[in-house]
């Protein structure tokens, strides 16, 4: 690590229009995309960290869009917490300009980076221990939402197309089944029949925004529960963080992944099945939370469908990993064999849990509205 220090002192580094010299640079989180760093500036007795990050341009190929649809959110963030009387450098990112004006910097390799303020005495979690935890993961995701409500999502690149464009997704599900490339339709055919038995499930929402049943928003679009700082001395939400995903979309989005991954009692990749199922109390609780904040910016036809959000963020994500199977697991990263139809078999589970909880989970919906 003395040795990468070294290197990128020289390079990017130096190029920030940041005060002191790096002290320190060791690896942070566990994000599976972007390459972490902490990176320690010292000013005499002075000490100012920072995120340090180097883009995967295989999965952003527009780093400059990306940026810019970054910059363009935190600076109107920064702003409504301004006007909230709020402490911008906890409750937003802060992306960190180099020394040519710009946010993003590209090294002699080619490899983009950029950095972002530290906030301090913060951290995450990848999955929430109670439902108070659960509450201020929703009302973290509900205030992004809020803040943004007037936010022209117009503005801002589609960073990932038609990253939960559902119809699309289904259709290139129905497309890798018909292709069969690696020979594995045959041995899946009881997981195929339980997705195309849902077929219509899948289009609903999308056909809403379509015809402007719903609005189009600003959306974070990858709601997990370790995207949320809390403050480690009150255990209260600080922020919401990886805004990579930031485009325009659908609240619903947002408010049912995050309930997909969050409201699981079991691992994403969970083996024995007999240990998935939808936790009602944690998804009241991210519903409480959430709708804290959102019930009055919240369209009737939006609120009407919460509930059925949650089932279709994991009916997408499932096919997405039987999708990935099917092709040779060539999109997610793997870690033993049929580890992609493990994962679709787990949000098979929680679909059909959901499906049986559904008149509830409208019924507490409708009660915190």
């Amino acid at each position: 690590m003395n040795e990468l220090l070294s290197e990128l002192k020289n390079s990017v580094i130096s190029q920030l229009d940041v005060a002191g010299e790096a002290s320190e640079l060791i690896p942070y989180g566990n994000g599976h995309i972007n390459s972490t760093w902490l990176l320690t500036m010292q000013e005499g007795e002075n000490l100012q960290r920072y995120i340090l990050q180097k883009i995967n341009t295989h999965v952003f190929q527009r780093p400059d869009r990306l940026m810019e649809n970054i910059c363009s959110v935190c600076d109107y963030l920064r702003k409504m917490v301004l006007k909230e009387h709020g402490n911008p450098d906890l409750e937003c990112m802060t992306p960190i300009l180099f020394r040519d004006g710009s946010a993003l910097y590209r090294d002699d390799a080619g490899e983009y980076w950029r950095c972002y303020l530290f906030i301090e005495n913060s951290c995450s979690y990848d999955l929430a221990k109670t439902p108070q935890m659960m509450e201020g993961a929703g009302e973290a995701f509900g205030l992004l939402q809020k803040r943004l409500d007037r936010f022209a999502a117009e503005q801002l690149w589609e960073t990932i197309p038609k990253f939960h464009n559902t119809p699309n997704r289904y259709e290139l599900f129905l497309r890798a089944v018909e292709e069969d490339v690696c020979g594995r339709a045959d041995s899946v055919r009881e997981e195929i029949s339980f997705w195309t038995s849902r077929r219509e499930d899948f289009f609903p929402v999308y056909r809403m925004l379509q015809e402007a049943e719903i609005p189009l928003r600003v959306t974070h679009n990858d709601t997990k529960f370790n995207n949320v700082l809390f403050d480690r001395t009150t255990g209260r939400p600080l922020c919401v963080v990886d805004l990579d995903t930031v485009m325009p979309g659908v609240a619903l989005y947002d408010f049912g992944d995050s309930l997909r991954s969050g409201a699981s009692t079991a691992a994403e990749d969970e083996t024995d099945l007999s240990k998935v199922s939808f936790n009602l109390e944690m998804f009241e609780a991210f519903t409480r939370g959430f709708l804290s904040q959102t019930r009055d910016i919240l369209e009737e036809s939006e609120k009407e469908w919460l509930a059925f959000s949650a089932k279709l963020m994991t009916m997408e994500c499932g096919i997405r990993f039987l999708t990935d199977y099917l092709q040779g697991d060539t999109y997610f990263r793997i870690h033993r064999p049929n580890h992609n139809l493990d994962r679709c078999r787990t949000q098979m589970r929680l679909t059909a849990d959901m499906e049986a909880k559904m008149e509830r989970m409208k019924e507490i919906v409708a009660w915190y509205c």
